[in-house]
């Protein structure tokens, strides 16, 4: 104990090598990164506390329990749209803060903004007058989809949250999930954050196996890096927005990792390591319409991509 009754604070972790992955992300991280992104590098990698990360989060918190403020690069303005609350959840599950009463209000929210079907919508009209992605019309009644309420719920189920809003958006998952014919990449992505959470394991098992023939049917993921002509780029991609097993895949317990051999699921972490850019960043492989937005995500995207790396044993630091 210290001397005034205080527990020590937990060794600080050694530094990585100068030259690793993990030293040349930080370096970027710190020279690009929002205060939110560098909390979280330190909470991931350089044994930082969880307390921090949530106080920065707290800055783009809204009073209806929402999120705005360009949480989510993409979207900029203050007001509150969904995904910058499942942004908000994903970071609260990354250190462990998901629950309690900034969650319950999340929940509120979310239900003041679901659709008829308990579904929440990709896009929602934003406040007039500030910016705006020129692609991707938004319309005044937007549908419930797949794309921005499976990961919300996964989320959610897999802390343990309870609320009414869950069981309507969860029954809205499960059709959707279960009926998906022609599908694209984030969809699919958005089906494995479900399913990877769903309370009915057998269930989620076998949807699981089905999505992933469709995957490897439809071509939606690279199996070989040396032939990407072989794998269409989904119609509203970006010009070589390719999707690789780790993409679906992010950690070695998903359900999505037995869609790939190991040969194909190492070669696709090989072509992740070799995205690193000489700035020690990762880039942002979707459109880009405006400098800030593409800037504000890289640092995220570098995070999430030492953390898959490292999830699948890859050195990083």
């Amino acid at each position: 104990m210290a001397e005034n009754g205080a527990s020590p604070l937990p060794p600080t972790p050694p530094a990585p090598a100068a030259h690793s992955p993990l030293a040349r992300a930080e370096h970027f991280v710190w020279l690009t990164a929002r205060v939110l992104e560098q909390r979280l590098f330190a909470y991931h990698f350089r044994g930082g506390d969880a307390g921090p990360v949530e106080t920065a989060l707290d800055a783009y918190r809204n009073e209806d329990g929402g999120y705005g403020h360009a949480l989510e690069p993409g979207l900029r303005g203050p007001g509150s749209r969904p995904p910058h609350t499942a942004h908000a959840l994903r970071v609260l599950d990354a250190v462990g803060r998901c629950g309690g009463q900034r969650v319950e209000r999340m929940c509120r929210y979310l239900t003041s903004v679901s659709t008829a079907d308990g579904a929440l919508p990709a896009a929602r009209p934003g406040r007039p007058g500030y910016p705006a992605a020129p692609f991707g019309p938004v319309v005044d009644d937007p549908p419930g989809e797949l794309l921005a309420t499976g990961p919300v719920v996964g989320l959610l189920h897999r802390n343990e949250v309870w609320h009414a809003w869950l069981f309507r958006a969860t029954d809205f998952c499960w059709q959707a999930v279960e009926s998906l014919g022609t599908s694209h990449p984030y969809e699919v992505e958005a089906a494995v954050a479900f399913l990877d959470a769903a309370p009915d394991r057998p269930r989620a098992e076998a949807a699981a196996d089905r999505l992933g023939r469709l995957v490897r049917e439809q071509r939606l993921a690279v199996l070989d890096p040396d032939d990407l002509g072989a794998y269409p780029v989904s119609p509203g991609y970006a010009p070589g927005e390719y999707r690789f097993p780790h993409d679906y895949a992010r950690h070695p317990h998903s359900l999505a990792r037995a869609w790939f051999t190991d040969d194909e699921m190492a070669r696709s972490l090989d072509v992740l390591s070799a995205q690193q850019e000489d700035d020690g960043g990762w880039p942002v492989r979707r459109s880009q319409w405006a400098p800030a937005p593409a800037l504000e995500a890289r640092p995220g995207v570098t995070l999430d991509a030492l953390r898959t790396l490292r999830a699948y044993g890859r050195p990083v630091g």
